[in-house]
């Protein structure tokens, strides 16, 4: 069985992040989606309704083959306990690649796990970042978020 796990903050998950997950659950018999919680670093928005409204989005786009955990320990651990044969990462541009070519070389030597690109295409301009920047300036992103992740946008109510 081919699994595959692309874990990310997903602080919050984007159409972006749909995308890469959409485009993997055609390659693999299935897609562990892993919502990593840096201990060192503050969510903007709460890991468990995050991980809910992923879970709710993977349903309602009938993405059967796909299921999002949250964890704490090195990526590559977590893969290989869920049985991951591949890592699955996104690419937005030239400067993504340089930074995932990096990690994806010592992810390679520690486990043994490759790592599988997939292109944003169009929707490359898409970040977390991007989402919280036009946040905070009052903008609207319902375009960029899928509707399950608006509301746990609007529920937690923080001025951004």
């Amino acid at each position: 069985m081919r699994v595959g796990f692309y874990a990310g903050s997903f602080d919050p998950f984007t159409n972006g992040h749909l995308h890469v997950i959409e485009r993997s659950a055609k390659l693999f018999d299935k897609v562990i989606v892993g919502l990593a919680v840096n201990s060192a670093k503050d969510r903007r928005f709460p890991e468990e309704p995050m991980l809910k409204a992923m879970n709710d989005v993977f349903f309602h786009e009938g993405l059967d083959n796909v299921t999002a955990i949250a964890f704490k320990d090195l990526t590559v651990d977590v893969a290989a306990k869920y049985g991951a044969t591949f890592l699955i990462r996104g690419l937005r541009n030239n400067m993504d690649y340089e930074y995932e070519e990096n990690i994806s070389s010592i992810n390679e030597e520690i486990s043994g796990l490759d790592t599988v690109y997939f292109r944003a295409g169009k929707l490359g301009a898409i970040s977390s970042s991007m989402i919280f920047d036009l946040l905070r300036y009052n903008r609207n992103v319902d375009k960029y978020i899928p509707p399950e992740v608006q509301a746990v946008i609007r529920a937690s109510r923080k001025p951004y």
